[in-house]
């Protein structure tokens, strides 16, 4: 038995937190996500392994689950344009299909099963994703890092997102 599983096994039986098990999926629970991240890196990842950035080359973003398993989660482009009329109202078509292809963002309330959080979203800036259930799949997770996929991601196919835990 390898030491991480064994680490790993400790913390599932007994409740032990604070254990870091560097990229492994352990059983999580919501007090080992509860925090804010920020967002490192979001790719779509292609059946035959190739990544491209969903998001850009450098996204920003944000992660925030509460211990009350609330959560929001806002990714963006790191190169939005600004709107030349000074008003958000006021975009032209380009500049308002930058914006809305560029940002995500969602909120309602988390749980957590095994490695499985669920994210049911009460708004999106995705009206499709409305009134339903996102799941993402913890596949390595630290106290200070954490990677997660999305097998049906907002632009279709698996998605992966990075991000590190802000303190």
């Amino acid at each position: 038995m390898t030491s991480r599983i064994a680490i790993a096994l400790v913390t599932a039986l007994f409740g032990v937190s604070g254990a870091v098990v560097p990229d492994a999926a352990v059983a999580q629970t919501a007090a080992d996500l509860v925090g804010s991240w920020a967002v490192v890196s979001v790719d779509n990842v292609n059946p035959d392994g190739k990544r491209s950035p969903a998001f850009g080359p450098n996204p920003k973003g944000v992660v925030i689950l509460d211990g009350h398993e609330r959560y929001v989660e806002v990714i963006l482009r790191s190169d939005l344009p600004p709107i030349a009329a000074g008003s958000r109202m006021q975009g032209t078509l380009e500049e308002n299909r930058a914006v809305a292809q560029g940002v995500l963002a969602f909120y309602g309330p988390y749980s957590i099963s095994g490695n499985v959080v669920t994210l049911s979203v009460d708004g999106s800036s995705y009206p499709n994703w409305i009134g339903g259930d996102q799941k993402r799949t913890i596949t390595s997770f630290t106290r200070e890092q954490m990677t997660w996929t999305n097998s049906v991601g907002s632009s279709g196919g698996l998605v992966e997102l990075v991000a590190r835990r802000i303190e």
